[in-house]
């Protein structure tokens, strides 16, 4: 029924509700040229089919989130991540992404901090620019942290990544050197795919080649290879790797995912946990925190996502052919990954919540399977060395973060199709590439776009440092980029307590404070436009969000709970290490919330001179190019 219902829930949101919200609140225009092609320059702006920007936008935002934030908070039941994802995604992330979208799109593929800085005020566009580059450095460095968790020690996972950017390289020449007309489109993509699935089948024969060893590596060295990769990917024009790979890699996420909805349709599996638990107050095994607000920080990308508003002003709006596409790509994308967010909700919950409990929970296996069994969830240490063995790994106990939970839950379902438990640890497998592929593109992605926020930034020191047809200014800020975001990553695997590691807790908090500073600008925006009567659609997901980060941001540094207090874990720290890095998190979390809310103020107090009257609405979008006639990019 749940998959029922995501389906439902799409096809009326995007009917209806999307279409509204183009016509009556954003007033899109199909005859107004967008930046791709007022400003082509064949690396950044290039004008690009709306299918191709579409697997690249999905591929960007559709990160860990929507695997990993479901899984995490089925500690509360099903029910509480479920309505989030159905009622945020529709409200809150498709408004969001589009909004967003739109305004980039307006004035020239703008990035956020600088959209703020020319409709707001230079005082509040220096804390956005500075905020949204801070926050895109944690998120990145976290991001990269959990593909070399995944990749590590695993060369099948290795070989299919890294098949996929040859394959890339040569789609984005076939399709660069005959166009983008729909014939040479589905030939191009037919080859494509095909190599992907080969490269994905294949991996699995490379065991005991001399290929393996080669690509059996440690953390440290794919670390360094992914941020070679990120380094490369921002540099290179965006037609020749970066859009044909994420358009590729669309097709392997969207394809596993719509095989794991047909897997649930034809087993019907039982929802084993309870529809609400007793941890929403908090107590909850897994993390700390209860259900207001922690359920709303935990679960992002599948219903509202402050990374969205970074890939939506940064590379997206630079390859949209027109103005209509931002419907398709903009709305479209969030309300699928709304989808694969139900997915990883029934795959979490449709296993044993004891088991689920034991996967999420460090510790020895007899003392977690005993802890879980007296919370009222029976596991024994022989139900976890049974479901270890099936999947091939040496232990399922402590396997935190998400990812194994949703590996396991998507394997078990996919094998029970075949009726075959002797393919359950093949599937396992899979799924843990699926989901280091998922969160590579949000990387390379992420990469380019913060290269354009470095850009913003070093442009208000010296104009000629923030020309993006500049190849100094490029690869400048390409490696100061790639350096703070790499550094966190680097620390964070050569030391268990450094690094990355340290931050991780504030992750939640500031990926949804992004989304604070993008509603905000947005209804800005819609002030200027004259849509005062709309002013809803925006002012009502903000209004939430803002309650929600500022009330999680209050309760991660202060409360008494170590567990969930940053000043509270650090006096219980065991080590002067440990306390030192809780200090650094409350630290962190306190700028971040102070920069948001200067950014928030300085919105409202726009609102205010705007609504009075006491202020001319003066919008800074860039002045109306006609679009050349309609071509075969879309």
């Amino acid at each position: 029924w749940m998959v029922v219902a995501a389906a439902c829930v799409f096809a009326v949101a995007y009917r209806f509700h999307s279409a509204w919200l183009m016509a009556k609140v954003l007033t899109i225009d199909e005859t107004r040229a967008t930046p791709a092609e007022v400003r082509a320059d064949g690396r950044d702006f290039v004008k690009t089919n709306r299918w191709v920007v579409f697997g690249h936008h999905f591929a960007a935002i559709a990160g860990p989130g929507p695997l990993v934030g479901p899984v995490l908070a089925a500690q509360f039941g099903y029910l509480p991540g479920l309505l989030w994802i159905l009622i945020g995604a529709v409200f809150g992330g498709a408004v969001h992404d589009s909004v967003i979208l739109f305004c980039s799109v307006r004035r020239g593929g703008r990035s956020l901090g600088q959209m703020v800085r020319d409709e707001v005020g230079p005082f509040a566009g220096l804390a956005a620019l500075v905020s949204v580059t801070a926050i895109s450095v944690i998120l990145l460095a976290v991001l990269a942290l959990v593909v070399v968790n995944a990749l590590a020690e695993s060369p099948w996972g290795v070989f299919t990544i890294a098949s996929t950017m040859p394959i890339a390289l040569a789609m984005g020449i076939a399709l660069r050197s005959g166009g983008h007309d729909s014939r040479r489109l589905h030939w191009v993509t037919a080859a494509g795919v095909a190599g992907l699935v080969a490269a994905v089948w294949g991996g699995q024969f490379i065991g005991g080649t001399p290929i393996e060893r080669v690509l059996t590596l440690r953390g440290t060295s794919l670390a360094w290879w992914i941020m070679g990769y990120g380094l490369v990917a921002s540099i290179v024009p965006v037609w020749l790797l970066l859009a044909p790979r994420d358009y590729l890699s669309t097709f392997m996420k969207i394809g596993t995912i719509f095989a794991l909805g047909v897997a649930i349709v034809i087993l019907g599996p039982r929802l084993r946990m309870p529809a609400v638990t007793k941890f929403i107050d908090g107590s909850g095994p897994v993390f700390a925190g209860p259900v207001f607000p922690f359920c709303f920080i935990t679960i992002a990308c599948a219903a509202v996502s402050g990374f969205h508003a970074i890939v939506s002003s940064g590379t997206t709006p630079k390859l949209l052919a027109r103005e209509g596409d931002i419907r398709t790509i903009g709305y479209g994308a969030m309300m699928t990954e709304m989808c694969v967010g139900v997915m990883a909700v029934i795959a979490a919950c449709s296993m044993q919540p004891g088991a689920y409990f034991a996967i999420n929970v460090k510790g020895d296996v007899a003392a977690v399977t005993q802890h879980i069994t007296a919370l009222g969830f029976a596991v024994t240490p022989a139900d976890m060395a049974a479901l270890a063995s099936g999947v091939g790994e040496k232990t399922m106990v402590g396997r935190a973060g998400g990812a194994p939970t949703f590996a396991l839950g998507m394997a078990q379902m996919l094998a029970g199709v075949f009726h075959s438990r002797a393919a359950l640890a093949v599937w396992y497998h899979f799924a843990i590439m699926f989901e280091a592929l998922f969160i590579l593109t949000t990387i390379d992605a992420g990469t380019r776009v913060g290269r354009f926020l470095v850009q913003d930034l070093l442009g208000l020191v010296w104009r000629p440092l923030g020309d993006t047809r500049s190849p100094a200014g490029n690869v400048g800020a390409t490696a100061l980029f790639v350096a703070a975001w790499g550094w966190f990553l680097y620390q964070g695997v050569v030391d268990p307590q450094g690094g990355i590691n340290s931050l991780w807790p504030i992750f939640g908090v500031a990926n949804q404070l992004l989304a604070v500073i993008a509603l905000a600008l947005g209804t800005t925006v819609l002030i200027k436009m004259g849509r005062a009567r709309h002013l809803w659609v925006t002012l009502l997901p903000l209004a939430w969000l803002l309650a929600v980060t500022m009330t999680a941001g209050w309760m991660k540094i202060f409360s008494a709970d170590p567990r969930l207090g940053f000043l509270s874990g650090a006096a219980a720290a065991p080590t002067p290490r440990q306390a030192f890095n809780a200090h650094v998190d409350a630290a962190v979390t306190a700028v971040f919330m102070v920069l948001v809310a200067v950014v928030v103020l300085s919105n409202a107090r726009v609102w205010w001179l705007l609504l009075a009257g006491r202020r001319a609405p003066r919008l800074r979008e860039d002045p109306f190019v006609a679009a050349r006639p309609a071509d075969q990019t879309s």
